[in-house]
């Protein structure tokens, strides 16, 4: 993504704003009905970051989620309305290890005053992309490890506690009860994949977003459609065929779309290796949840649907 493009439409945002009301006066607005409401006003950038802090904030928290259900958090533009949400918030929780390359601009050009939670933060990284300046930091799909999860949830949890110590001990079992079932989750994935013999836990997605999930759960990663954390890589005519010859000798059984991704390329790839693509209502949520009011919607049933999928299309 290039920068300047970036912060071009950065400030022309703000410029739009400016000429309609003027930022400290939104920023004012925003925070004087967060008040009257009993809540701060908190950004979050990702869907799973939000809804962490929704389960962590509760009633005490008001969250504005900054990219949609199923957007691309690696090439995302922030819009007027972000930019308000931004400079009206007590916090802006990020989900951290670059993969929201846009928000530093973002954050300097609304004139924000809070306090920026870095959820990654005691979380041990997996090794990024070497020659990808957005991926340099390590990988950022910390989330896809409910134990990951967990610490990212207890940093927002810290920094709600010092933001609005008047709601501490609602903070603190809010967070101990979402811990639960995050601990839950991770030993539902654990028992379903030990149902599933070894030699068929074999991976092969969109792109490379499954890192932490892989590790966890000793799956066996093949390829990737984009052979890259980042979706804007593309495979190489060369890559293509190897793809296909690794699916083929190892006898990977299917390939896995992603919600945020057009499934045609595995589509391609699946058609040249003989083996299904498991996509449509059964794609997994790589970058993103699913729609706001469904199962998917959620972290813990994204990452359900995810484990749910994987081992009826590799046990099958």
């Amino acid at each position: 993504m290039n920068l300047s493009i970036r912060t071009l439409g950065t400030v022309l945002a703000i410029a739009t704003i400016g000429a309609a009301a003027g930022c400290g006066a939104e920023t004012d607005t925003g925070t004087a009905t967060a008040a009257k409401n009993g809540t701060i006003a908190v950004v979050a950038t990702t869907p799973e970051v939000a809804d962490f802090t929704r389960n962590v904030g509760g009633d005490a928290v008001r969250v504005t989620q900054i990219i949609k259900p199923n957007a691309d958090p690696h090439d995302y533009e922030p819009t007027p309305a972000d930019i308000q949400a931004i400079g009206a918030a007590k916090l802006v929780i990020k989900n951290g290890v670059g993969l929201e390359e846009w928000l530093d601009d973002t954050i300097s050009s609304a004139g924000f005053k809070g306090t920026v939670v870095d959820t990654s933060q005691g979380v041990a990284l997996r090794k990024g992309d070497p020659g990808d300046e957005e991926m340099k930091e390590g990988d950022p799909h910390i989330w896809h490890n409910p134990r990951n999860a967990k610490i990212m949830a207890e940093n927002i949890e810290k920094a709600l506690v010092t933001a609005d110590p008047g709601h501490a001990d609602a903070y603190r079992a809010n967070f101990q009860a979402y811990a639960a079932k995050l601990d839950k989750l991770d030993g539902d994935n654990v028992r379903k994949f030990a149902a599933l013999p070894a030699d068929a836990r074999k991976l092969v997605t969109n792109h490379d977003a499954f890192g932490y999930y892989i590790d966890r759960y000793q799956l066996q990663f093949i390829g990737a459609v984009i052979p890259s954390l980042d979706t804007s890589a593309e495979l190489s005519a060369t890559q293509i065929n190897d793809l296909v010859a690794k699916i083929k000798a190892t006898g990977t059984k299917a390939i896995f779309s992603e919600s945020s991704l057009p499934p045609k390329a595995a589509e391609a790839i699946a058609r040249q290796a003989g083996v299904k693509v498991v996509g449509g209502e059964d794609a997994l949520y790589g970058d993103s949840l699913g729609p706001e009011g469904t199962p998917q919607g959620t972290y813990l049933g994204a990452e359900e649907h995810n484990t749910d999928t994987i081992v009826a299309a590799l046990g099958g």
